[in-house]
């Protein structure tokens, strides 16, 4: 009853998203473009497929090659006059990073070139902002869940239909060693049958080091062996105890909490109350948590986070070549 009910809901979900989609399609709707080259990363699904690693990387690909680099936002969940988690996380990663948030990606575009002299923009979960003109579509496409139970909003956590990847340049598998070599055959056949022309591209998130709250690091091999206690508030934490598990930590407890999660006071207590209970080496959660939680310990435990990064394999050179491209087209 409850899977009937919502894919009841879906199917008006369903008919406003082609309808929006109709409309830009055909040109009633307003498309602005910027004076700069758009890079669009973004998911036909909700929930974590891998895209802050993957503006980091673009990020840092036009950084090596001197251009003047700008991530544009919605600036998710974020607080009025505070950053969202993937800013933090980017922040960390790339300090300096221009980064400019607001709903409205045209206006946030319009400022990063105009206020910061960007000369090139990375346009993060943007894949359904239609209305800022892309050069480039990067679509990701999680291995443990590639197509959102094959189902839209709320039935399944398709953002729109499997058959609008046609839109997209690039589509990239995140955490593509999680699956058999047969299973990523299987995703590639179907995304090439709505995407044919598209470049396809396999990554992987590879740890690259363990970080505390005061910017000290160890390396990831440190608590190889040893048990440790993890939690995570994110969109895919399948894939975060996948990864400590593939460093060799033993888990010896779990949680995983809402996506986006706010570590308030009363809600940090209760996880150090729980943490407490384990008999653990640390207490390893992601970048985009520890951004949220000042401490060093956790429940009398070390509190670390497992950085990740993106490892393009399968065609990093075509995309690269892509990129290249768009960057010698003449100016606007």
């Amino acid at each position: 009853m409850v899977r009937g009910f919502f894919h009841a809901v879906s199917i008006p979900y369903g008919w406003g998203v082609r309808y929006r989609n109709w409309r830009f399609d055909t040109g009633r709707a307003k498309v602005d473009r910027l004076p700069v080259p758009v890079v669009s990363v973004g998911n036909l699904t909700l929930g974590g497929t891998g895209k802050t690693p993957m503006v980091a990387w673009l990020a840092q690909w036009f950084q090596r090659h001197r251009l003047r680099v700008g991530v544009i936002s919605r600036g998710y969940k974020a607080q009025p006059a505070q950053r969202s988690d993937e800013a933090l996380e980017l922040e960390h990663q790339l300090p300096g990073l221009i980064h400019v948030a607001n709903p409205d990606r045209v206006q946030a575009g319009r400022q990063a070139v105009e206020k910061f002299s960007c000369q090139v923009l990375v346009a993060d979960d943007a894949f359904q902002h239609r209305r800022l003109a892309r050069d480039l579509d990067i679509v990701l496409v999680d291995a443990l869940e590639p197509f959102g139970y094959g189902y839209l909003f709320p039935r399944g956590l398709l953002r729109e239909p499997i058959q609008n990847l046609q839109r997209a340049h690039v589509v990239v598998l995140s955490r593509s060693d999680m699956v058999e070599l047969q299973r990523r055959a299987q995703i590639r056949a179907a995304v090439l049958r709505w995407a044919p022309e598209a470049i396809w591209v396999e990554a992987v998130h590879a740890p690259l080091e363990l970080v505390n709250a005061q910017g000290q690091s160890a390396s990831v091999e440190s608590l190889a062996g040893q048990p440790v206690v993890a939690f995570c508030g994110i969109g895919q934490p399948a894939g975060f105890r996948r990864t400590l598990e593939q460093c060799g930590y033993h888990v010896a407890a779990f949680r995983e909490l809402p996506d986006h999660y706010a570590y308030r006071p009363r809600q940090t207590a209760q996880l150090a109350e729980w943490v407490s209970r384990w008999d653990a080496a640390a207490v390893v959660c992601t970048l985009k948590d520890l951004m949220k939680i000042p401490y060093t310990q956790l429940g009398g435990r070390p509190l670390l986070a497992l950085r990740i990064g993106l490892q393009l394999l399968e065609g990093c050179s075509a995309l690269e070549n892509l990129l290249s491209r768009l960057l010698s087209q003449p100016e606007r």
